[in-house]
């Protein structure tokens, strides 16, 4: 069983936050073998919120929360990424579920944007994303701009 803490940037430990950049970094960086900036400098500003998914005091899938006007003007889900040692588990939709319900309580009657991988469609499209926007490349990967209202 995974269990969620959501957790603003200054309330992390320096154990969390070297756990939640390692995940980050060994999901988008070393598995999908796309070297881009990880640190954006939207981890620590003002209103993000991590989600932090653990089992047996292991960090296993983590997602950041964005209040509107920061990447979109809704409110927005970025770096979901969960271990390759629970995927197919159906941690991913766990994981998305947790943080559309935190993004809801913190920011009611908002919409929620994302910028998806295009490969990752269906899979939001399951959680009531839509499609918003032709495809487009972002460091070397084909996304997609996509809302759930």
């Amino acid at each position: 069983m995974i269990t969620w803490q959501l957790l603003p940037f200054s309330e992390l430990t320096t154990t969390q936050l070297y756990q939640l950049l390692k995940l980050r970094v060994d999901v988008f960086v070393v598995e999908q073998t796309c070297p881009y900036p990880e640190l954006d400098d939207k981890d620590h500003m003002s209103g993000v919120h991590h989600l932090l998914g653990y089992r047996n005091g292991k960090l296993l899938a983590c997602a950041r929360l964005i209040p509107p006007g920061i990447s979109y003007s809704g409110c927005s889900i970025g770096r979901v990424a969960t271990h390759m040692c629970i995927r197919g588990e159906g941690a991913g939709h766990q994981l998305l579920t947790h943080a559309i319900e935190r993004c809801s309580n913190l920011w009611p009657d908002t919409p929620i944007e994302i910028g998806a991988q295009e490969q990752l469609k269906t899979f939001y499209n399951q959680h009531g994303f839509v499609q918003t926007s032709e495809p487009y490349l972002e460091d070397g990967i084909s996304h997609i701009d996509m809302k759930r209202t």
